[in-house]
């Protein structure tokens, strides 16, 4: 008997791009931001993740909605929407952008390897060829289910850290008019709603054929809750870490894991961080070639050269940095303007409605869509002018 379309089981068969999408954004970024952010200001921006949901949601679901609706990935609707010319402008940011998160993604394996004992002259050639063998082999969704798993661990681990330690009575919302405070804020943001993600769940959506844009919604609605549950949880445990350490440091950040895992802390916060930027790793590189090769009208055979052009300045640039933390943070800040391009050029497309049909972006969820991206990039504004 076929099942009737819109089913549960019809829907179990569509998910996955959504939430593949926010589980990879809980990467090593997000987690050094989070540790840092807990460290250093306890439970002040709780408030600000919990808020985040709201912009994630709506911006996510503009990207579900075009996969959805059209078949196609960004790139090829930019492609086709716009001019060569266009496209091609369009690009240039866009490698950009990759580039800035193969980097951040590449120091996070690199504070990993660090607290093991391995330099990052070391630990970052050897990642970058597995990092182009596990593309070259093609077997993403292998890769992906042994590193989700190893992930889903490192993370549960901060949400039992965060129960044994208990809450304490430091305040969930914080608000300082310091240049420091709106650094971290704009870090956070830059951490939750990555440009990358925008071109990952459109083409991972239109890869997929879904066609249930209810079910796209819900799965977007609950990952963006997960994810930042996830990131509140990093937050409160690493809220404990004691001022006596070094939490500006890999080795002082992984005692927000010590309540759960005591003496073996750092070694779960190495293996955890290093996975969790491996994922994030197959998500951009997915992303990132899907994107480029649809705006240019390139075959995706040339999705491997692309992404090793890429990402070879990326594990160039970590080791130039001896404080690789603060590198982190200030790539998420920077993340928060490379949205704008792309986050526009979605924004634009998705309110048309020959091309979107029965799921033209309008009324209330067209203010929704357009408020948080406003939001999300005055927050990097406010971190450059203040």
């Amino acid at each position: 008997m076929t099942p009737k379309s819109g089913s549960f089981w019809e829907r179990h068969k569509e998910f996955g791009p959504a939430w593949l999408t926010m589980m990879a954004d809980i990467d090593a970024a997000s987690v050094i931001v989070a540790s840092q952010t807990g460290a250093l200001y306890h439970y002040g921006f709780v408030w600000l993740l919990a808020v985040l949901i709201l912009p994630l949601f709506f911006i996510q679901e503009v990207a579900g909605r075009i996969g959805v609706a059209t078949g196609k990935g960004l790139g090829e609707l930019v492609r086709e929407s716009f001019s060569r010319r266009t496209s091609l402008f369009v690009t240039m940011p866009m490698a950009l952008v990759d580039i800035l998160s193969y980097v951040a993604e590449y120091a996070g394996i690199a504070i990993g390897m660090q607290v093991l004992g391995i330099p990052p002259y070391v630990s970052l050639p050897i990642a970058y060829a597995v990092h182009l063998g596990l593309v070259a082999e093609r077997k993403y969704s292998d890769y992906e289910r042994i590193l989700l798993v190893v992930s889903a661990v490192f993370i549960c681990s901060y949400v039992i850290s965060m129960f044994r330690t208990g809450i304490t009575s430091y305040t969930p919302f914080l608000f300082e008019a310091k240049p420091s405070y709106f650094v971290a804020m704009a870090a956070i943001v830059g951490a939750v709603v990555m440009p990358f993600m925008l071109f990952f769940q459109t083409s991972a959506t239109a890869e997929k054929g879904a066609k249930d844009a209810k079910g796209m919604r819900l799965e977007t609605l609950l990952g963006a809750m997960a994810s930042e549950g996830i990131m509140i949880a990093i937050v409160v445990s690493c809220a404990g870490i004691s001022s006596s350490t070094n939490f500006y440091s890999a080795n002082g950040l992984a005692n927000g894991l010590a309540a759960f895992a005591g003496p073996a802390s750092p070694y779960l916060f190495a293996v955890g961080l290093v996975a969790t930027a491996f994922l994030a790793l197959i998500v951009i590189s997915l992303g990132s070639t899907w994107g480029i090769t649809e705006a240019l009208g390139w075959g995706r055979k040339s999705n491997f050269w692309i992404i090793v052009v890429e990402t070879a300045p990326a594990i160039l640039v970590p080791l130039f940095f001896t404080n690789l933390e603060t590198l982190i943070i200030d790539l998420m800040v920077l993340n928060v303007f490379a949205l704008l391009v792309p986050g526009i050029l979605m924004g634009v497309l998705a309110a048309r409605d020959k091309l979107m049909g029965g799921q033209t972006l309008k009324g209330i969820w067209k203010v929704a869509f357009w408020t948080s991206l406003f939001v999300v990039v005055a927050t990097g504004f406010l971190a450059v002018l203040f």
